[in-house]
């Protein structure tokens, strides 16, 4: 049960009603605080919606965060909204073989994204070594968004968390297909 109330459209300020047109559990949270709901909804806008990085590769890197830090929140919302994007069951298949340290049919961009993902949320910083293989591939405008949208959803997954964020059931259904170890 979270540890703040859902708020519903006539709860909140006029002026702010249009932040709950997701409809999400996360918004209504979040609007608690409708400026720092606002400068949440900016940079997470921005990020799905401005950002010229390859979508699926953003939401690789999103799913990853989400998978890892066992956030069933995260991760389904993301699965959906992935498939979106050209995230395919093989994609999803595959971050969860390279988590597990087991090889994956994903291309190296992709496996190369995770692995960034996965050392920015574990060891704080992409290695020198992973940076540079990515930035290979990437522009130095792609390189800002991929880190910065993995940070931020490092920090989003830490928001759920603490603040016991219920999933909400159509997103729950996610988990029938990639149930996360350790997460009932």
């Amino acid at each position: 049960m979270a540890r703040l109330p859902y708020l519903e459209p006539d709860q909140v300020a006029p002026e702010f009603r249009d932040m709950l047109a997701r409809n999400t559990n996360l918004h209504k949270l979040l609007v608690n605080s409708p400026h720092m709901a606002r400068a949440f909804n900016g940079l997470g806008g921005y990020i799905r919606n401005r950002s010229k990085l390859d979508p699926r590769l953003r939401e690789l890197a999103i799913l990853q965060v989400g998978w890892l830090e066992k956030s069933e929140y995260e991760f389904t919302h993301h699965v959906k909204i992935g498939r979106e994007f050209g995230v395919t069951d093989a994609d999803i298949e595959g971050l969860m073989a390279e988590t597990a340290g087991r090889p994956s049919t994903l291309e190296p961009l992709a496996r190369a994204v995770l692995r960034g993902a996965r050392e920015m949320t574990r060891d704080l910083a992409m290695t020198d070594a992973t940076f540079a293989e990515i930035k290979a591939a990437l522009s130095d405008e792609h390189m800002v968004d991929l880190v910065v949208t993995i940070a931020f959803y490092c920090a989003v997954v830490r928001v759920l968390a603490t603040m016991k964020m219920d999933n909400e059931p159509a997103y729950k259904e996610v988990l029938k297909q990639y149930p996360i170890p350790g997460v009932s």
